[in-house]
């Protein structure tokens, strides 16, 4: 199965006959293999030129870029082989239509609310007292199906998150690594921190697997459809986000992997440094190849195989097929 390649280093990316090799500045040379790469994630200042693009694009690879400080900046999409008018004019359907939006709008965030509560029903169930979060939690979800337009329902669901994050500190009893509020631009301690940039990896993975289907990454539901580049994404990675980038964040601070050492302070915000990063992709890179049983399948399968499998059974939705049904945690 093809994966995923992270470069940290400065350096040039070039075609070398029929394979990707990386130049870096520290004297590093390495080949790409062609057959085993999904996509490449630069974090360094790395210069690309006309050929290399051409060869990525016929290969179908995607290109994701990160800034200094380790979060997404863009990504170089090649030319969709696998988009469709039909679906387009689909999306855009169900985008326009009110009700129809409001329908798959509502699925993300209920299917989001779902997972975060298999979340923390683990926890509790490790001897931390988390019912009353999961009560409140309970309370909101009930409203999801009562909203009327996407504004409302986005309050729902950032209430939901609000009270999700409060859970937060007893999960990792660390003062180092205190939530206190969510900040996001910057983040403002080491947790909103981490969160981030989990984040942006989700964004990024599921953007790779959307090029993989006929949907088109533009046209989302719950996140509005306007002069951002990516919207549908997102939409998806709500429901993701607590049980793949969350349940890393807490693997990796209970079991001491990441230190306040590996993190810096600039620019009025906290980030990780290199050799944070490196633990944290490290660790969501396993998280995406652990297979579970599939239920409807009958087969284990991996958390990236069920990205996959979540975008085709909207691609069903909107074609009328069935109504969709978000993923949802069985434990």
């Amino acid at each position: 199965m093809k994966g995923s390649i992270f470069i940290f280093s400065n350096g040039d990316l070039k075609r070398k006959q029929n394979t990707i090799y990386f130049e870096g500045d520290k004297g590093i040379k390495k080949f790409i293999p062609i057959e085993n790469t999904n996509e490449l994630h630069l974090f360094g200042e790395v210069t690309i030129n006309k050929e290399i693009l051409e060869f990525l694009s016929k290969n179908e690879i995607v290109l994701h870029f990160y800034n200094y400080y380790g979060y997404y900046v863009g990504t170089y999409y090649p030319r969709e082989h696998y988009n469709s008018g039909f679906m387009i004019l689909k999306q855009a359907e169900n985008y326009i239509d009110r009700e129809k939006r409001l329908n798959l709008a509502k699925k993300f965030v209920f299917g989001a609310s779902e997972n975060i509560k298999k979340v923390l029903n683990y926890y509790n169930s490790r001897n931390i007292n988390l019912e009353q979060i999961i009560s409140k939690i309970d309370n909101l979800k009930e409203l999801i199906p009562l909203q009327n337009d996407i504004d409302q329902l986005m309050a729902i669901e950032g209430n939901i998150r609000e009270i999700y994050y409060n859970a937060f500190d007893y999960i990792v009893d660390d003062e180092n690594f205190s939530m206190d509020e969510r900040t996001k631009r910057p983040p403002k301690n080491r947790m909103n921190a981490l969160i981030s940039f989990g984040n942006s990896l989700l964004y990024t993975t599921i953007l790779s697997e959307i090029y993989k289907t006929h949907l088109d990454p533009r046209i989302g539901f719950l996140h509005a459809t306007n002069f951002r580049r990516f919207t549908l994404n997102l939409d998806v990675s709500e429901i993701f986000k607590p049980i793949l980038v969350d349940r890393v964040i807490f693997h990796i601070l209970n079991k001491g992997m990441i230190k306040p050492t590996d993190f810096d302070q600039k620019l009025g915000g906290l980030y990780l440094k290199e050799s944070g990063r490196k633990v944290f992709i490290e660790k969501f890179e396993e998280r995406l190849s652990t297979t579970i049983k599939h239920r409807k399948i009958g087969k284990d399968v991996s958390y990236r195989r069920l990205i996959r499998l979540e975008l085709y059974k909207i691609e069903k939705h909107l074609m009328g097929e069935y109504q969709y049904e978000p993923f949802v945690s069985e434990w």
